[in-house]
């Protein structure tokens, strides 16, 4: 009795384990964002969506990946944009020189069908596309040219992996260079080369600065010449006009003096010998308050300058008694008003 209570229990237990086993190979639960390919008896026959999933035990199954980098016979395929970090590979440029470039490329899975059936190990075939691309675009490129050209580089690359992976299902988004480091010989003789220029660039600056200020400074002293010249031209104009005026005035002056000193003479020859008198005697006073120790010859006599000082004397008293005999005899003196 016992032994049969025994054997029972082994039966149920086996039978416990069994269903679970087959629970287990029948519920699939697969993540959000990834897939399970389905394969019955060893052919592809549909796609596991996320959430729950059911297949018949024993005849259809999940299949199983095998990528680089990737754990071992994973069965999940993630949907999510990834990235693939490559470490520092060799690469020759045109100009012969060996740099060390690494780089990383961001891809997706847009068909994880022909991700799993028409590449053997996706990641490294991405990996070793991404490595032979890099040496092909920057072998066609000088060494200053990749280190300038990033952007070109990382587009170039991210055309050849995005055309070369299309068919596997998988979309690269992404390439970029992450460094690049020429050997440490190149690199000093690049630093050197780089002071170099440098220093040449601030002389450059430097004599353009130079060149710039000695420009300014002549265009100032130019204005500044062109400025006095014109203050001289205005201050000399100026002055000839207020000499002009001055002279014109003076004329102007002498002429009414001399029409005054005719009037009152009434000869023309004898206003002229009184004015040449005038002059003779304001050149006498003139050269008798000069400094001047020199003898100085007159061209006339001083008793002929006195004797026509004497004549122009009666001459004046002669015609101030006429004009106080015209006054007396005229009608309207105070004399013949008050008689």
């Amino acid at each position: 009795m016992d032994a049969f209570f025994g054997l029972g229990f082994v039966l149920f237990a086996f039978i416990g384990i069994a269903l679970l086993i087959v629970l287990a190979k029948t519920i699939k639960i697969v993540p959000q964002s990834s897939v399970l390919l389905i394969e019955r008896l060893g052919r592809f026959h549909k796609v596991a969506q996320s959430g729950l999933n059911i297949v018949l035990p024993f005849i259809e199954a999940p299949r199983a990946v095998f990528w680089t980098n990737t754990r071992p016979g994973i069965t999940s395929i993630d949907l999510r944009e990834q990235y693939i970090d490559l470490p520092p590979q060799p690469v020759i440029t045109r100009d012969n020189v060996t740099i060390n470039v690494d780089s990383v490329v961001y891809w997706q899975i847009t068909d994880p069908v022909k991700s799993v059936y028409e590449v053997n190990d996706l990641v490294g075939g991405i990996v070793q596309l991404t490595i032979t691309g890099m040496r092909a675009v920057m072998g066609e490129m000088d060494l200053d040219h990749t280190l300038s050209s990033r952007d070109q580089i990382n587009n170039k690359l991210r055309i050849i992996l995005d055309e070369a992976t299309d068919k596997w299902g998988v979309k690269v988004t992404r390439v970029d260079v992450k460094n690049i480091n020429p050997p440490e010989d190149v690199r000093i003789t690049m630093e050197k080369q780089m002071t170099a220029e440098r220093n040449r660039r601030a002389l450059v600056l430097q004599a353009e600065g130079d060149k710039q200020a000695a420009i300014a400074r002549a265009e100032g002293e130019k204005q500044s010449a062109i400025m006095r010249a014109e203050g001289a031209k205005t201050s000399a104009i100026l002055e000839a006009e207020g000499a002009a005026q001055a002279r014109l005035r003076a004329a102007s002056a002498e002429a009414e003096a001399i029409a005054q000193i005719s009037k009152t003479i009434g000869n023309s020859a004898d206003t002229a010998q009184y004015l040449i008198t005038a002059r003779y005697i304001e050149s006498l006073r003139d050269m008798s308050r000069s400094n001047n120790s020199k003898v100085i010859f007159m061209p006339v006599e001083t008793s002929s300058m006195l004797s026509s000082i004497g004549a122009f004397k009666e001459v004046f008293a002669e015609t101030g008694e006429k004009r106080d005999d015209t006054k007396l005899k005229s009608p309207n003196s105070p004399k013949e008003l008050n008689q």
